[in-house]
């Protein structure tokens, strides 16, 4: 086979693309973001928009032009050749052993939550959870987007149906005049309501198997970030409402508690099985994702096993490979009992990178405005890391070490 399969559609895109920015989040950073902010926080989330917006014009503009699987590897190689295109590559790939292993660990606590279940069961949770995410993905794109497009419409049904039980009202909204919040509370919250956008990186592997990946890649991606935007306000007006937040309270029950409060215990499992799903839908589409950035760079070999398709035009081996990874590092991290938090932070700083490589990418390779968005994201970037501080050498090592380690290959690889 030539290419991937291309079958996407501008819904099942958006459905994509909003299942992997709610992901785990949907569930924690509102009462997180309540907590740092109050109700300034109801300000945040359109500030974040607004933020995020010129980075998301920079990734719609570069996978408009360039559509490849090789998604952000692809962009910085068409802008600075094929060497930073493999270190890039590799820089995503490094978030495998503890990005995927740690979304699917906060997957499975939605089970405990609603079941009580033990270490063991949850481990199991895990593992199945990863056999589901490899069997979607030797089914192609479209069976991944027809799942999780159904999976955004449940976590949109849940916010709508807390505010019809709730009888919440847009004039009771609490929210403050610009001129009365506060800057470093709303700054605070900002620095943890990031993390609901990382996912845009992901979503550009996907960019070649739209069915016209012109016109509905970036409309797509925009689209689906507003429907996210839209679904983080919703819930959070919410737990301001019910006072789902505060110190000693776990960030994550919130939604799960207003649930009960308003539907009763046996709702309970309801809320959780949502939560559940939405975390599966983030971790299914960066499986998929890391799948086509493998075999886009298995291209340098043409023979390899990894370069290969499978008869449904998938990356099936490149597939294997990262859930076996993945596999494997659950399996160390269950039997370690590593420091999952102080990981993640670190590797929040490697997509911060990631992003600034690519809208540094944009600013080189595309033109109008679309390179001056690009050139506003990379400088909104250079603040994010700012704001991780010191913990942003973590990904500042791990580059140059890339940069350093990996072999120059002499030919960029082509457009798949």
């Amino acid at each position: 086979m030539s290419g991937l399969k291309q079958e996407l559609s501008l819904a099942q895109g958006v459905g994509l693309l909003s299942t992997s920015l709610l992901g785990t989040g949907v569930f924690a950073v509102p009462a997180l973001a309540a907590q740092l902010a109050q109700n300034d926080s109801l300000w945040a989330w359109p500030v974040l928009i607004l933020l995020v917006f010129p980075i998301a014009i920079g990734f719609a503009a570069l996978g408009r032009h360039f559509p490849s699987a090789g998604g952000a590897a692809h962009f910085v190689g068409k802008a600075f050749g094929p060497h930073m295109a493999r270190v890039t590559g590799w820089l995503f790939l490094s978030v495998i052993p503890v990005g995927l292993p740690a979304a699917l660990h906060i997957a499975a606590g939605f089970w405990q939550a609603a079941f009580g279940w033990s270490s063991e069961n949850l481990l199991l949770v895990q593992l199945g959870t990863l056999l589901v995410i490899w069997f979607l993905g030797t089914r192609s794109a479209g069976s991944s987007a027809n799942i999780q497009t159904l999976i955004a419409l449940l976590v949109v049904a849940l916010v709508v149906a807390i505010w019809w039980k709730g009888d919440i009202t847009l004039p009771e909204i609490p929210l403050p005049a610009v001129r009365d919040v506060s800057p470093s509370s709303l700054f605070d919250a900002l620095a943890v309501m990031f993390w609901c956008f990382v996912g845009l990186e992901a979503f550009a592997h996907l960019a070649t198997e739209f069915r016209h990946p012109e016109r509905d890649f970036p409309r797509a991606l925009l689209i689906g970030m507003l429907v996210a935007g839209a679904v983080y306000w919703g819930c959070t007006v919410a737990v301001l409402k019910f006072h789902a937040w505060g110190e000693g309270r776990e960030a994550g029950a919130s939604l799960p508690g207003i649930v009960v409060q308003l539907f009763g215990q046996k709702a309970l499992w309801v809320a959780c099985i949502i939560g559940y799903l939405a975390c599966f839908a983030s971790v299914n589409i960066y499986t998929q994702s890391f799948a086509r950035l493998v075999w886009s760079q298995a291209q340098l070999k043409p023979e390899s096993k990894l370069a290969q398709l499978s008869a449904q035009q998938v990356p099936v081996a490149a597939l294997n490979l990262v859930v076996g990874c993945c596999m494997l590092f659950t399996l160390l991290i269950y039997w370690l009992h590593l420091p999952l938090g102080a990981l993640i932070t670190y590797a929040n700083g490697i997509f911060i990178l990631i992003y600034l490589l690519c809208m540094i990418s944009g600013a080189k390779i595309l033109t109008g405005r679309s390179k001056w968005m690009a050139t506003l994201g990379a400088i909104l970037c250079c603040g994010l890391l700012a704001m991780v501080g010191w913990k942003s050498l973590y990904a500042l090592v791990v580059f140059a070490a890339l940069w350093g380690l990996l072999p120059r290959v002499k030919t960029v690889l082509r457009p798949q």
